[in-house]
């Protein structure tokens, strides 16, 4: 995968990146704990054939190196923005879940010349003491045992008719792989959840400006939907949708969630799907 090197608080962020497909550009900004490739694998799927996509991992992802200590707001949009210049695309359609939902509007509102459209499924503009407290719980528990974590995510991230049909052998294996998937990555981990606290983007949203569709997932208890209400009062011409399901859309009902997007995508770059 490609690298760039990109200036930032600390020192310097040599950013890795995914890139693949043809056509108007396509930046894709993942969640917090998981990479470009893990967050997006269907809808680059779906998409490939007539965007060009880019998918960086932020820092403490994948192969993403950079400075140590706390992570800014402003040091995750300077690597968007250096993945998609490296990339060569001047302006491009911009999509994000979760911390990659608040850092897509984050360069909406920096860049609005860059962005030609932006989709942000379970995003916020500052937390609240409930995601605080939440997060900060992540935090301790990610530090003494990962499994842990992963068996609290399976019954917080997914939505009520997903855990009423999951049986005791599918709890277990999906908090195995979300353990699994951490191994290693722990620090990262840790390093975005803190983001995810203290980041605050009130004034970026407020001056975003290209077309925007904000989906929420209606039973999402990690960033309850009156986060993207508030949002949708912050960018008032957004389309707000509610979709079926829980913060772990992409994961959970990656159908719905990639149909979603792509009918958004393709209505705001002018294509028609036959």
């Amino acid at each position: 995968m490609p690298t760039v090197d990109v200036p930032v608080t600390a020192g310097t962020s040599t950013v890795n990146y995914l890139l693949t497909g043809t056509g108007p550009g396509l930046v894709l900004v993942h969640g917090t704990g998981a990479t470009g490739e893990t967050n997006w694998g269907p809808l680059i799927e779906a998409v490939a054939d007539r965007f060009t996509v880019v998918a960086p991992d932020l820092t403490g992802s994948g192969a993403t190196v950079a400075p140590p200590g706390p992570i800014h707001v402003e040091d995750l949009v300077a690597q968007v923005l250096g993945a998609a210049t490296h990339a060569g695309l001047d302006r491009f359609h911009l999509v994000g879940h979760s911390l990659g939902a608040l850092v897509a509007t984050a360069v909406a509102g920096t860049s609005p010349e860059r962005v030609l459209s932006l989709a942000a499924h379970a995003g916020w503009a500052k937390a609240d003491p409930w995601m605080e407290f939440q997060f900060d719980l992540w935090t301790r528990l990610v530090s003494v045992d990962r499994e842990l974590l992963a068996r609290l995510l399976q019954v917080t991230a997914m939505g009520e008719d997903t855990l009423r049909s999951r049986s005791a052998g599918d709890f277990a294996e999906a908090a195995a792989g979300f353990s699994a998937m951490l191994a290693g990555a722990e620090d990262g981990f840790l390093r975005q959840t803190r983001a995810d606290m203290t980041a605050d983007i009130t004034t970026l949203a407020g001056r975003v400006t290209t077309p925007t569709l904000l989906l929420t997932s209606a039973d999402d208890r990690v960033v309850p939907p009156h986060h993207q209400q508030e949002l949708a009062r912050l960018i008032p011409h957004a389309a707000h949708v509610v979709l079926p399901g829980g913060h772990g859309l992409p994961f959970e009902n990656p159908a719905l969630f990639t149909g979603a997007i792509t009918a958004h995508l393709d209505e705001q770059a002018g294509l028609r799907r036959h």
